[in-house]
């Protein structure tokens, strides 16, 4: 009876180690994801900051043919 009380004392200790590590590597996961979303969304910006200036560029571009 005490092996398998420490048996199941040790498994006790193993799953809170587990856990314990689970939930670290949760909050770690978790901050990269909010990190990867402050850059997708500083990366839309520049994409549509890009978009406009070539938009600009073909205006210009087509208004000194027709000039």
């Amino acid at each position: 009876i005490q092996n398998k009380n420490k048996h199941l004392e040790s498994q006790a200790h193993q799953l809170l180690d587990l856990c314990q590590r689970l939930s670290e590597e949760n909050a770690d996961l978790r901050k990269q994801l909010g990190n990867m979303n402050g850059e997708r969304a500083e990366l839309i910006e520049l994409k549509e900051k890009a978009r406009n200036q070539v938009e600009g560029m073909i205006t210009r571009l087509r208004s000194m043919e027709n000039a």
